[in-house]
């Protein structure tokens, strides 16, 4: 069951800190995953949660936060060790995400975008086939990217988006890449592009198309393009309702060159992982984990009168309120059961099942925060909307998980219908 959020004894800095999203005992961690997710916890919630509201006020970027990101050696969470990272796994990462995303949904969202260039060139790429050649060629790269990371803290981002089905799986990116001497000119455009102007390098998806050739997905790149290289821009405006601490404008690459060496994954290797990796679409979910959390954690303070900013008023002992917490309970209880079991089978070649539990997972996540927060509100009720308050923030963060890309919850449902009832290869003629 999740522990109630003022019975932690663990402190720092005169704050007392919230139990874990998952008890390290109970979801049998090990000792080195429990303390990289607790070092999480303990930045979001004596640092990060403090200045949530001024980046959602202003959609001004958190870039204090990833300093202290840096220096919490968080910006290396999935680098290996022998990188000078902490060599986080799949799991353990997710893990610690969920927290800052408890604290700071803007902070963790982008942070996603951050570190999956390290969690895709590192741990994933090694669970894919390479040549030896071309394994050594890799090692030699992404040695070079890890390096800014940990000694300079260099943020990478990950625009995806395009407009189109690309995002999705479908088509192959319009953003191409034309070979040319010494590496190619990329040229395109990406929406909703995550940390536009704040980032150090994005690490774009792209096709790499040659002369007389078609775009196909096989050929996607993935490139790591300086933010201050000649023929990018970043356009528009960034108002949106939620996740507005991301400043996700849109990026334009005009004949952008970029060298060989500023690959993050070899050719043919993303194509790859695609096919081979699908858990990789799935750290966008961690964020709004610790949204769920967040919004239930609120939920219990303020009906116990211990909310700051509020009077000591006890709303606790009205029986409607406590069957709505009863049943936030049972809905948070279930969205950690699927999401923890997705997470910790995440790997190359899963069976067709853990596919389906994937894409349920990330419908239960993204539509099943906001099903929380929105019981918050009603049972809170109208003075938790203040904006002096997390909740309302809290509730329109997660109001925008299910709109995402790659895997959007009218997506996931989608391909679950249909693999559930079609085999590979299957049709009705």
């Amino acid at each position: 069951m999740t522990v109630p959020v003022n019975k932690s004894a663990a402190a720092i800095d005169g704050i007392v800190l919230d139990a874990p999203i998952f008890d390290p005992h109970a979801f049998r961690l090990n000792d080195e995953q429990a303390g990289i997710v607790a070092r999480a916890r303990q930045l979001g919630q004596a640092v990060f949660a403090g200045r949530a509201a001024a980046y959602d006020r202003d959609a001004k970027f958190p870039t204090e936060n990833y300093r202290d990101l840096h220096r919490a050696g968080l910006l290396g969470i999935a680098i290996p060790k022998k990188h000078g990272g902490l060599g986080a796994d799949y799991q353990t990462y997710a893990l610690a995400a969920a927290e800052i995303g408890r604290y700071c949904g803007a902070t963790a969202l982008t942070w996603n975008m951050h570190v999956c260039s390290t969690l895709w060139s590192g741990p994933l790429a090694d669970d894919l086939d390479m040549d030896t050649a071309t394994r050594d060629e890799h090692e030699a790269r992404r040695a070079v990217h890890y390096k800014r990371i940990v000694g300079d803290g260099a943020v990478y981002s990950q625009p995806f988006s395009e407009g189109g089905a690309a995002a999705a799986g479908g088509v192959a990116f319009g953003t191409e890449a034309k070979p040319v001497e010494g590496g190619w000119l990329v040229n395109g455009k990406k929406i909703f592009a995550s940390l536009a102007g704040h980032a150090d390098y994005y690490g774009v998806l792209c096709t790499e198309v040659a002369e007389g050739e078609k775009a196909s997905r096989r050929n996607t790149l993935y490139l790591a393009l300086p933010a201050k290289a000649q023929g990018i821009s970043v356009v528009g405006d960034w108002d949106p309702l939620g996740m507005r601490g991301t400043v996700s404008r849109t990026l334009l690459f005009k004949d952008v060159f970029v060298p060989e060496d500023a690959a993050l994954m070899p050719r043919g290797v993303y194509f790859q992982a695609a096919m081979r990796w699908p858990h990789m679409f799935l750290t966008l979910s961690p964020t709004y984990m610790g949204l769920a959390q967040a919004a239930y954690d609120f939920t219990v303070r303020y009906l116990r009168g211990e909310m700051p900013g509020t009077p000591p008023v006890k709303r606790r002992m009205y029986p409607t309120k406590q069957i709505a917490v009863a049943q936030m309970q049972i809905k948070l209880e279930q969205i950690k059961a699927i999401w923890f079991q997705a997470v910790t089978e995440a790997g190359p070649n899963p069976s067709k099942e853990q596919v389906l539990r994937a894409y349920a997972a990330q419908y239960s996540v993204m539509e099943g925060a906001n099903e929380i927060a929105t019981l918050a509100i009603r049972t809170c009720g109208g003075q938790a909307m203040l904006k002096s308050l997390p909740l309302e923030r809290i509730y329109r963060d997660s109001r925008c998980g299910s709109l995402m890309l790659p895997w959007t919850a009218e997506l996931c449902l989608d391909r679950i219908g249909r693999e559930a009832l079609y085999e590979t290869g299957e049709t009705d003629d």
